[in-house]
């Protein structure tokens, strides 16, 4: 059996958790720049607060219902992700994180399955404090399936462990909930007269192959009670890497196109350290702002083939910084800039060249040492003289909450 274990409203969750005066309040958070409600609990679900509805169109409502709003903290999020993971992980030896909320656990030779689900909710809340619902099923799919079901439940628990049980639940299940079934597909089937997955599982399986290609006869086998998504216990290395974000305001400035070019880059060799991984092409790309019809259209990017597979901070930046150079024009207000890597090769992996000069062993310490810095005393604590002090471009966070578990400044203090 598969569980699929998801935090319910997971970023207002983390907010609450430090809050708990919130709890039964209506509470949103906000994409980066505040742009955008990413995350709503079920009372400001009932108020009619639409996911990514612009927060400029809804400030009237949540002046007048008292909203709490909250500017995206994905430092403190990621941290309590890390929490609930290891507390799923004593669970079953068989783990999959599928997204920053969501787990895939696998239980196998367990009875009583229904007990044990219940069990592992009431101890993942009361050792992390996240609410979270619990799915089982015999295929991945059936278990994302009774979360979604879970999540409607007053005991937050499904368990489709027989044919009766899967067979009641895709009666309800609307088609266009279904997992891999997007919004071209909902719409397709749709006009077939199928509104509910019971419908898709009814179909032949030939037709389903005709309609929805070799993706959707997995996911019809799968209705079906047939394992055709296995679980994946090892993450595969990523082949490639982005970071980029909103400025807080248009800028033309080079210098603090710089600030912003070099503090995404020294984030992004952090992350290829992490994932043991060293990078051989660099790309650049500026981005103005496209809703802005009065402003001038301009998005131009560069990849550099680098010399030597690195991930030290010192070489990211440069290359970056050089990237940037190059495709500047001070003619254009910029609103992002993105810093990319592909071509990513296990660290042990690496091949030097001979024809050119390798610094790679001092920024490598040069790196080390940020790394320990800042993981000890925090992130951003120790970094480039050319990342800036005062940031002018960073991205608008106006209601960001503190960072409770992961900066010692920002720790309850009980008195």
């Amino acid at each position: 059996m598969f569980a699929l274990v998801d935090g319910n409203n997971f970023y207002v969750s983390c907010e609450r958790l430090f809050r708990p005066e919130l709890n039964g309040q209506p509470v949103v958070v906000l994409s980066n720049n505040d742009g955008c409600i990413i995350s709503r609990s079920n009372e400001a679900k009932a108020l009619g607060i639409k996911m990514g509805v612009p927060y400029f169109k809804v400030t009237d409502l949540i002046e007048q219902e008292k909203v709490a709003v909250f500017s995206s903290n994905y430092t403190l999020y990621a941290d309590i992700s890390a929490r609930l993971m290891n507390n799923l992980a004593r669970f079953t030896p068989e783990v999959e994180v599928y997204s920053i909320d969501e787990c895939f656990l696998t239980f196998k030779g367990m009875e009583n399955l229904h007990t044990y689900a219940h069990y592992l909710r009431e101890s993942v809340i009361q050792n992390t404090g996240i609410p979270v619902s619990v799915g089982l099923g015999p295929t991945k799919t059936l278990a994302k399936l009774a979360n979604k079901i879970a999540k409607k439940s007053t005991s937050g628990v499904c368990v489709l462990d027989t044919e009766e049980a899967i067979t009641k639940a895709t009666q309800i299940f609307p088609i266009a909930d279904l997992w891999g079934i997007g919004r071209a597909y909902q719409v397709k089937l749709e006009l077939e007269g199928i509104t509910t997955a019971a419908q898709l599982r009814a179909k032949p399986e030939q037709w389903i192959k005709h309609q929805l290609t070799i993706q959707g006869v997995r996911l019809w086998h799968e209705l079906w009670g047939r394992t055709c998504i296995p679980l994946k216990e090892v993450l595969e290395r990523k082949q490639a890497i982005c970071t980029s974000r909103s400025f807080g305001k248009l800028t033309s400035n080079l210098y603090e196109l710089i600030e912003a070019t070099t503090a995404y880059a020294s984030r992004l060799a952090e992350k290829l350290r992490a994932d043991t991984s060293c990078a051989t092409v660099l790309t650049v790309q500026l981005l103005t702002n496209r809703f802005r019809k009065d402003l001038a259209q301009y998005n131009p990017a560069i990849s550099l083939a680098l010399s030597h597979p690195i991930n030290n901070t010192p070489d990211i930046v440069k290359a970056s910084v050089k990237g940037l150079k190059s495709i500047y024009d001070p003619r254009f207000q910029y609103s992002k800039v993105a810093v990319i890597v592909t071509g990513l090769i296990p660290e042990q992996e690496v091949q030097l060249n001979l024809f050119t000069e390798w610094n790679g062993p001092k920024h490598n310490q040069v790196s080390e040492l940020l790394d320990r810095i800042n993981q000890y005393y925090g992130s951003g604590t120790l970094r480039l003289a050319s990342e800036g002090f005062r940031k002018r471009w960073a991205m608008k966070r106006e209601n960001v909450s503190p960072n409770y578990t992961t900066d010692w400044g920002d720790i309850l203090r009980v008195c």
